[in-house]
């Protein structure tokens, strides 16, 4: 349906990646995976239209429909939620107005004989049937649908689009992007401003109602739900699988092992062809032989083994000073902005070493919660903070919070003690910052570049009490596995607010549900708590 054919991106002297081709089918459901400037996003823009590639194209057939939802968005203010959404279908009401415009001049015309008047009858009639054989009769269900899918509020469709914050527009955003129907949907990161319940219905409408996709997401359990082929981008070319996410990364294993034994063979190879060389390069009787095998490793293609796996590195927090039995506790607390209650009458109590999951639709009060225990707010009730607590804190502002004049390298080397010194480049290489990048200044650094930052400086400060605010938002796959693996070992309790079920899943053992104005505890892990709230939300359909 669409094909790439032989692309090439080059920027700055760089080879991004090189004679890159594949082809999507109709139903494809396709991850692209590779690390961190591997070219993911830039290949999406190519796929997408809004990028050239320095060579080879793009062709898809002329009627085919590209719709495409980037990382970050430049939106525009003056419409309703409603509106905005429903300009999924701006083509159309073009359509419509161009169609009466013609019927006007139709009417006004007298010149019945006219090749010109025939001219027009047949665009009108072509055009209308183009604008019926489309089913947009009901175009506002669709968009009603698809809100409140998305977790908008009914009252919210009439709220201008500028009352709400950079992810619910996202939303609006992807809402236009499933409303074209498209035969392609490209999605960069799409998870990210979507709460699980959002995530959820995300997952079933791609499957049952999308035709091609091709996503990025740092997401595994939507990855692995939604997709049935993965392309990994990796040193300048792409490995093509027609299997879901874990399945590709047995296979991804199985070929980094095939390719270190080649590249092992190689060199042992090259070993002793080298000696041989330099043994006998001043022997007249073996002038032939040293010749052919120069000559042999001139010819010789190199194997290259794909970037290494990082993820053995593990990191540790420093021990945790020892709390009370209860670092915090809460009696009847409330929170409200004027009229409007975010929740009431909250009770629980956290127990030293209780990992915890805050968990809900987005403006329920999860990070209002975190901040009362902070104490960036006030709140009505009682909140206890135990004895020696010592609290430290991700917010989801925290990037926006580090010294911009300070090197990647400085910010980490201000707060290490004792033997982590000796493995800042270590743990800056494990986040993604390599050599050059840890010489930085904090301000030229990416959103995603100062959220790792800020998550390493915490990792090494000693602390008893984590709290992290949707700690996993730009973190690829590999990072997050060695920040969960860190937050296992942790000896201190941990309260995480996040989305992410993969990331909560072995993680924490009790999750609060924030939802129509209360605090509902359930003492299961993440799936248990999902698969019971799938069998309540059945009971509520009976009911």
């Amino acid at each position: 349906m669409i094909s790439a054919d032989g692309l090439t991106v080059e920027f700055g002297g760089t080879t991004l990646f090189a004679d890159v081709s594949f082809v999507i089918n109709e139903k494809d459901r396709i991850a692209l995976m590779g690390k961190n400037g591997a070219g993911k996003s830039t290949l999406l823009k190519i796929l997408s239209g809004t990028r050239t590639p320095s060579k080879g194209k793009v062709s898809a057939p002329k009627e085919a429909v590209i719709a495409y939802l980037p990382q970050h968005l430049m939106t525009e203010d003056g419409r309703t939620v409603f509106e905005e959404a429903s300009m999924a279908f701006s083509h159309l009401f073009e359509m419509e107005k161009e169609i009466e415009a013609l019927n006007k001049e139709l009417e006004t015309r007298t010149d019945y004989d006219s090749d010109s008047y025939f001219e027009l009858i047949e665009k009108v009639s072509a055009l209308s049937e183009k604008f019926y054989s489309i089913d947009a009769t009901n175009y506002e269900a669709d968009v009603e649908k698809i809100l409140l899918g998305l977790g908008f509020k009914r009252e919210d469709f009439q709220k201008q689009t500028s009352q709400f914050s950079g992810g619910w527009r996202m939303r609006i955003e992807l809402a236009k992007n499933l409303l074209k129907k498209p035969d392609v949907l490209l999605l960069d990161e799409p998870t990210n401003h979507l709460d699980i319940e959002s995530i959820q219905w995300l997952e079933d409408f791609l499957i049952n109602s999308a035709k091609a996709v091709v996503v990025i997401s740092h997401d595994r359990a939507f990855v692995d739900n939604i997709t049935t082929r993965t392309i990994e981008v990796t040193m300048g070319r792409i490995y093509d699988y027609k299997v879901n996410y874990s399945k590709y990364l047995e296979l991804r294993k199985e070929r980094r092992e095939q390719q270190q034994k080649q590249f092992d063979d190689q060199q042992k190879i090259i070993a002793e062809t080298t000696e041989f060389i330099e043994r006998f390069k001043g022997t007249y009787s073996k002038t032939l032989q040293v010749q052919s095998r120069v000559k042999m490793l001139e010819k010789l293609d190199l194997v290259e083994v794909d970037e290494e796996d990082t993820s053995a590195l593990r990191l540790k927090f420093p021990p945790s000073p020892r709390s009370g039995n209860y670092p915090v506790i809460l009696e009847n607390v409330s929170k409200s902005y004027g009229d409007h209650t975010v929740f009431k009458n909250a009770n629980l109590t956290i127990e030293r070493g209780n990992k915890i999951a805050f968990v809900g639709k987005n403006g329920e009060g999860k990070s209002t919660l975190v901040k009362c225990i902070m104490k960036e707010i006030e709140h009505e009730g009682i909140l206890t903070i135990g004895h020696n607590v010592q609290i430290g804190y991700f917010a989801q502002n925290q990037a926006s919070l580090l010294d911009e004049n300070g090197t990647v390298f400085q910010t980490i080397d201000d707060i290490a003690v004792g033997d982590i010194r000796t493995k800042i480049r270590d743990i800056l290489g494990a986040f993604m910052f390599g050599k050059e990048d840890s010489e930085k200044k904090v301000k030229v650094l990416s959103g995603g570049e100062r959220t790792r930052l800020a998550m390493i400086k915490l990792l090494l400060e000693p602390v008893n009490l984590l709290i992290l605010d949707e700690p996993t938002n730009h973190l690829d796959m590999k990072t997050k596995d060695i920040l969960k693996s860190a937050l296992n070992d942790f000896d201190g309790t941990l309260i995480v607010v996040s989305h992410d079920r993969d990331f909560l899943d072995g993680l924490v053992t009790k999750v609060y549900e924030f939802g129509n104005q209360k605090v509902t505890e359930h003492l299961e892990d993440i799936y248990g708590f999902l698969q019971k709230k799938k069998m309540e939300n059945l009971r509520e359909l009976e009911k």
